[in-house]
């Protein structure tokens, strides 16, 4: 979560006016997420969609940056450190082969039963016809960048 801004801290750079109305519909539908009811959902479903704005907001400072360069480095630079987006997931974005990525726990092996990555990472044409793909971290149904 971004830090509060009072008058003793660093004035943020030029053109972080344009895109803060953005950041902050990004913040009020994290709040409106962190505080809808979980009731009837598993666990894991509760935080999918805390995931998805998470991915949503860093993809929209990526984009803004690497893509449209549209903001300058050190409005990118303030982004990243004040926590705006994720540092490490943007540099995975900027690897070859991911950058579709959807979150970083499903690339971690840990975190999986056989030591390998999570099933959203498989491409689509080398699953079973039919079969549905949903991850169980963050909800992705594919962020294979071969798809």
């Amino acid at each position: 979560m971004p830090k509060i801004r009072t008058t003793r801290t660093k004035r943020p750079p030029e053109g972080f006016d344009e895109i803060e109305p953005t950041l902050e519909e990004f913040a009020r539908k994290m709040k409106d997420v962190e505080n809808e009811p979980h009731e009837g959902k598993r666990v894991v479903e509760s935080t999918w969609p805390v995931f998805r704005i998470h991915h949503q907001r860093s993809r929209y400072i990526y984009d803004l940056f690497y893509k449209r360069k549209a903001i300058s480095r050190d409005l990118y630079d303030y982004l990243l450190k004040n926590k705006f987006a994720d540092a490490n997931l943007i540099a995975k974005w900027k690897k070859p082969g991911f950058e579709k990525l959807c979150c970083l726990r499903c690339i971690q092996p840990r975190d999986t039963s056989f030591g390998t990555t999570c099933i959203c990472r498989v491409p689509k044409e080398k699953l079973p016809e039919g079969k549905k793909v949903e991850c169980v971290h963050c909800g992705c149904r594919g962020c294979a960048s071969g798809d």
